[in-house]
């Protein structure tokens, strides 16, 4: 009988499977009404007397090792059951490329052409306060640009909001550096507008800032001059247009030919050839004051340009809401852009 529960217990010690029904099946054959423990029992009551305390032992260790077999084994099987199974038969190739955001690209190409002239990049806060965003810029109290229909401020408190443009970093740069200053602020930007093909709430901005001696505005059309045959191509023509911002003086709106229609007029430039990407202007007198810089001595001018209008003349990108959508079908086609 001794020689009967040792194989037994040899074949515990070398079954395993991760089956539950061959686990389950295991236990019936040992521990089960009718299983191989119970017929032990059974031929222990004509074990002699002398014997039962040797065989008692041998069957006690049989029924320990059977059950924390059983357990182990349940226990294995549990814990496997919740970690992933890779499907190691799965074809590795061909592996699908993402692409970066047209949005991307574009910032990309615009900060490596104006590093190219000297330029450095500066950053700054999205939620910012009056002073930065409005009043070191030449705000006056009564402009339209700080009411609620254009800006969005934070818990109705009237000197935090979301910034409006980029400009609020340069003043940061204008506060903590001694010029020559040459810097170009690359960010996101929020205004409280209507969203149409044309202009969205949320979008990307990119301002440049150039302080110096003896600036003049010959210097800032040359440097836009560049930065449009850069980007667009050697071909490209631009314009100015008188305009007015707070913070410069004069101030001028540029345009460069259509990339959409080859100059010869569409739904996106209004059918005249042209399209609006950025004003500039001389830096104002008083907001080179407000931020220490000797105004006397010192000139500059300044430039903002959307990234969104950028990207959707040089990729012919003919509706700016399609750079939020996340549409697969749009984004794929940029994967040739890397």
């Amino acid at each position: 009988m001794i020689d009967k529960i040792n194989k037994y217990l040899n074949d515990i010690d070398n079954f395993q499977s991760n089956d539950p029904e061959e686990i389950e099946a295991f236990r019936i054959k040992y521990l089960g009404k009718k299983g191989l423990l119970n017929d032990i029992l059974r031929e222990f009551k004509n074990v002699p007397n002398e014997e039962k305390p040797q065989i008692g032992k041998k069957i006690n260790e049989l029924k320990t090792k059977a059950q924390e077999k059983v357990n182990a084994l349940k226990s294995s099987v549990k814990s496997s059951a919740g970690k992933k199974i890779q499907d190691v038969t799965r074809p590795s190739y061909p592996l699908e490329h993402g692409s970066l955001h047209p949005i991307t690209l574009a910032r990309k190409d615009i900060i490596e052409i104006f590093t190219r002239l000297g330029f450095t990049i500066s950053e700054g806060p999205e939620i910012e306060d009056d002073w930065h965003n409005f009043s070191a810029l030449n705000f006056p109290d009564e402009h339209p640009a700080r009411d609620m229909q254009d800006t969005f401020f934070i818990q109705r408190d009237p000197d935090v909001l979301l910034r409006t443009h980029t400009s609020s970093a340069q003043v940061r740069v204008m506060e903590k550096t001694e010029p020559p200053i040459r810097t170009i602020s690359p960010g996101r930007v929020f205004r409280n507008e209507a969203i149409s093909a044309r202009a969205h709430c949320i979008f990307h901005q990119v301002e440049g800032l150039y302080i110096d001696e003896n600036v003049s505005f010959a210097d800032l059309k040359q440097t836009l001059l560049y930065f449009a045959k850069e980007m667009f191509g050697k071909k490209t023509e631009i314009r100015f247009r008188p305009s007015f911002f707070p913070f410069t003086e004069p101030s001028a709106e540029m345009d460069v030919s259509c990339t959409l229609c080859g100059g010869e007029g569409c739904k996106i430039c209004k059918y005249t050839g042209f399209l609006e990407i950025l004003g500039c202007g001389m830096v104002d007198p008083n907001v080179l004051e407000s931020s220490g810089i000797d105004s006397t001595k010192y000139t500059g001018f300044a430039f903002g340009m959307g990234i969104e209008r950028i990207a959707q003349l040089k990729f012919n990108v003919n509706d700016l809401r399609l750079y939020f959508e996340n549409d697969m079908r749009f984004l794929e086609q940029f994967k040739s852009k890397l």
